[in-house]
């Protein structure tokens, strides 16, 4: 091969290689953009509930917190995410969980996606030393990332709830002793009826499964509606209210046990 034919074939394979990182580069921020970007805009109902009271204190660093005024919580739920949904748009359900004593603990996620963080609720325990009963939960993709935490960390975790969620089989909980609630809506077009009732097979056999009547995917958050959800035939107050007491269900027992 003579030295042009060499130079020009070298030209050739960096401009193929410079045009395949350029493809790269766009797909990657892409994706970065559309992590980034909310699923919703956060609701009225989530910034009030974002507002310290008499019986819940807000706080944003390091975690969005709320802690109950009335004493040291010694039993807490570290909340994930749904994917690309803000920490805030649960606040009106933070504030109610923590309202009947618990602490409440809603980490950011990189790129808004738990599962760039599974163990995002290794150092917010440890960062409440004090809170001697722990559970995990999240809604949708959060819910199956605080399964895999709860999967890897059944010594410090003691109880699951999921909202419109399933563990995967790799991450099964069954035959653990983990105090664990299912709660799903029965119009959700995300987190389907028949994934939750399949989703049996990989929690304890006394795992609480709690059907919101009417409820859907989107109205486990203040976030308004998602792209694939069904309307709901309830209330989001509704929905917060059946998902709250099932929620508190599981930390009263982990409290008493």
């Amino acid at each position: 091969m003579s030295r042009t034919l060499r130079i020009f074939a070298w030209v050739m394979l960096i401009l193929g290689l410079m045009v395949v990182m350029l493809i790269l580069g766009l797909m990657v921020g892409g994706f970065v953009i559309w992590a980034s970007t909310p699923a919703g805009a956060l609701m009225p109902e989530a910034e009030a509930a974002l507002m310290s009271g008499a019986r819940v204190e807000v706080l944003t660093e390091p975690y969005l917190t709320f802690r109950p005024t009335d004493g040291e919580a010694s039993t807490g739920l570290v909340f994930y995410p749904g994917g690309r949904v803000q920490p805030e748009a649960y606040a009106p359900f933070a504030q109610a969980i923590a309202q009947q004593g618990y602490l409440v603990v809603i980490p950011a996620m990189p790129l808004q996606l738990a599962v760039l963080s599974p163990s995002a609720a290794a150092d917010v325990m440890a960062a409440f030393p004090a809170v001697t009963s722990w559970a995990v939960g999240g809604h949708s993709l959060g819910g199956a990332m605080a399964a895999n935490f709860a999967r890897a960390n059944l010594d410090s975790v003691e109880g699951l709830v999921l909202w419109a969620s399933y563990p995967q089989e790799s991450d099964s909980l069954a035959g653990t002793d983990i105090v664990a609630a299912s709660v799903y809506g029965t119009l959700d077009g995300l987190a389907t009826v028949e994934q939750v009732e399949e989703s049996r097979a990989f929690l304890p056999d006394d795992a609480l499964f709690a059907a919101v009547e009417g409820g859907n995917h989107a109205q486990f958050g203040w976030y308004g509606d998602q792209a694939g959800d069904n309307p709901a035939t309830i209330t989001r107050a509704d929905q917060m209210a059946q998902t709250v007491e099932a929620t508190v269900a599981v930390l009263a027992e982990i409290a008493g046990g």
